[in-house]
């Protein structure tokens, strides 16, 4: 990968002379931003020569703890690797120090100027090249849900929703789809809606969701899968901001609250042949769509419950897969049912494509939707028929096979060949080791819980 033209940088530096700052960022494993700020002066200096980090910063767990047992640390020496950046995305951040700061996301080479293999763009980079070689293009779009929380905690220290900034009163029921709350917290969104526009972010719609302080921010759909998720990590980095500046905070943890619904990532995905048309959609305009439609269904089911670690990839990841608040916990699907894993929503038979709705908002976007291709793959590559088609309550009729164990689901991720053969048994490796050192560290911690529940009481 040559060194990209600095034109880029020079035309942003002149249309942006306040800017005196970039931020150039890398997504980690956990999908959390890491990189450096450089001056305006350097940046025509890191398109030329990159920027070096460390391979390490792969190896990061949530707290930012290098996980010796990924072998990106100290075993070859915590040596840096240069970072490129990933042209189109050298954008304002209007939300930081009234505008004078710039970001720009990296992507990270190796020592032959290839794609470092713990780099999880570049996982996701390689199943796109895949469905190429099979003459197929993935159009995507990503729905984020996320919670509003105030700043203040509760009196037992735990987070609480938020204070309307039209009322004053703090938020208790659901309102899914409500307006209303739309309106109270209309100055939030449009500066959400200003700062992704001023970004290039493709932002769609904006709804309320089914808890207190709960919304969704849809992205629109486009055929560049690589660039949907950099939209997507670029977004939850904007609304947390601009929540910040509001007053608040926002977060997509999976689960924030005990009772109340989870966040998810629901990814809306469909092929399109070397023409642009969409071979999931049956010339005879039927609303369960092609053979390829039905393969694709087949795979991403059969690679399901070996996928979990990847959609759920913490500790609160597992508390989102309760019955009842629209999380699947079987492999199934189903047409136009939100009680299903896979959902082929209703509307023109041009637009046939599947709605994934396993995934949490916590889940890295590139690694999602590297499992989800990969599995579409194998599916297609092996012509792996789906299960029956799911009517009614599929909650009612499927136990809830999806493994709810984050142990569990590390070992079933280790234990299967295709991911292995497909996303990288190096990067797997690496992936398996940082996420089971950090359930360690998880599994020494005593909850309130435990104390409320056997303290006095055992």
């Amino acid at each position: 990968m040559s060194s990209l033209p600095v034109d880029e940088a020079r035309d942003f530096l002149a249309r942006n002379p306040a800017i005196d700052s970039i931020d150039l960022l890398l997504s980690d494993l956990n999908g959390v931003f890491r990189g450096k700020r450089i001056p305006r002066e350097n940046l025509e200096k890191a398109y030329v020569n990159g920027i070096n980090l460390p391979g390490s910063v792969f190896a990061l767990d949530i707290t930012g703890n290098t996980i010796e047992a990924t072998g990106l640390g100290l075993d070859i020496g915590d040596c840096d690797q240069v970072c490129r950046p990933i042209p189109g995305t050298l954008m304002p951040t209007p939300w930081l120090r009234d505008g004078c700061q710039g970001q720009l996301l990296m992507t990270m080479r190796n020592e032959h100027d290839g794609p470092f293999f713990a780099d999880p763009r570049n996982v996701l980079a390689r199943q796109v090249q895949r469905l190429a070689t099979m003459g197929f293009t993935a159009a995507v779009a990503l729905e984020l849900e996320f919670y509003i929380v105030d700043r203040t905690r509760d009196e037992l220290g735990r987070v609480q929703p938020p204070r309307s900034p039209e009322t004053g009163e703090r938020a208790t029921t659901s309102q899914v789809y409500s307006i209303s709350e739309l309106d109270e917290y209309a100055a939030l969104l449009g500066d959400i809606q200003a700062a992704a526009a001023t970004q290039n972010l493709p932002l769609d719609t904006a709804l309320k969701e089914c808890a207190p302080g709960q919304f969704e921010i849809n992205l629109l759909h486009g055929s560049d899968v690589l660039k949907a998720c950099d939209s997507a990590v670029l977004l939850k980095r904007l609304i947390k901001g601009i929540a910040v500046n509001h007053g608040f905070e926002a977060t997509f943890m999976a689960k924030p609250y005990d009772e109340e619904a989870g966040n998810g990532m629901h990814v809306h995905i469909s092929l399109l042949d070397a023409h642009g048309r969409n071979v999931f959609a049956a010339d005879d305009e039927n609303p369960l769509g092609t053979e390829t439609l039905r393969h694709a269904i087949g795979g991403l089911l059969r690679l399901m419950p070996e996928s979990v670690a990847l959609m759920a990839p913490n500790l609160n990841s597992f508390r989102r897969f309760q019955p009842g608040l629209y999380v699947p916990m079987a492999p199934t699907w189903g047409f136009d049912n939100r009680s299903v894993a896979l959902r082929i929503p209703s509307g023109p038979n041009a637009a046939r494509r599947i709605e994934h709705r396993v995934g949490g908002a916590d889940a890295n976007p590139y690694l999602l939707l590297a499992t989800l291709l990969a599995s579409i793959i194998h599916g297609i590559t092996h012509r792996i028929p789906p299960e029956e088609i799911v009517t009614g309550n599929a909650y009612e009729q499927f136990d809830p096979i999806l493994t709810n164990s984050w142990s569990r689901a590390l070992e079933l991720l280790e234990q299967s060949e295709v991911l292995n053969e497909a996303l990288g048994q190096e990067f797997l490796n690496v992936f398996l080791a940082n996420r089971r050192a950090e359930r360690a560290s998880a599994m020494q911690v005593v909850s309130r819980l435990e104390y409320d529940w056997y303290l006095r009481h055992v």
